[in-house]
């Protein structure tokens, strides 16, 4: 049973940076696809980035790429959102997730298993 935990979330301004983590225990977080969902206030939870176990397959939301990268440490089992120019529209709480059945199943959102979230606010 893994559990996940995110961190890094805050208030920031429009432009700014942010790093978010996820870490995971209770398992071996290198048998797993991880990635990244979001949730802002009265919409419905969207997938923002994922990569494979070996962090060397990535995959991200059109409305993110070139902005932020996923990567991972399996050696520490946590995952990183690393977020560049930051707007509004990414005002949201942030999930992490992870699931034994790789990247393209994690997209869908058919994650196994799911943190608790961290919000991230930027203000204009």
């Amino acid at each position: 049973q893994v559990q996940l935990a995110e961190s890094g979330g805050g208030l920031v301004q429009a432009g700014d940076s942010l790093r978010l983590s996820c870490a995971a225990s209770g398992g071996t977080a290198a048998l797993y696809a991880m990635g990244w969902f979001r949730q802002a206030a009265g919409k419905e939870r969207e997938f923002v980035g994922a990569t494979d176990w070996s962090g060397r397959s990535t995959d991200y939301a059109d409305s993110v790429k070139g902005r932020f990268t996923i990567s991972r440490d399996n050696a520490k089992d946590t995952l990183y959102l690393q977020m560049f120019s930051l707007t509004p529209e990414d005002t949201a709480v942030y999930y992490c997730a992870a699931d034994i059945n790789g990247l393209t199943r994690l997209r869908t959102g058919a994650a196994g298993y799911w943190g608790q979230g961290t919000q991230v606010t930027v203000s204009s």
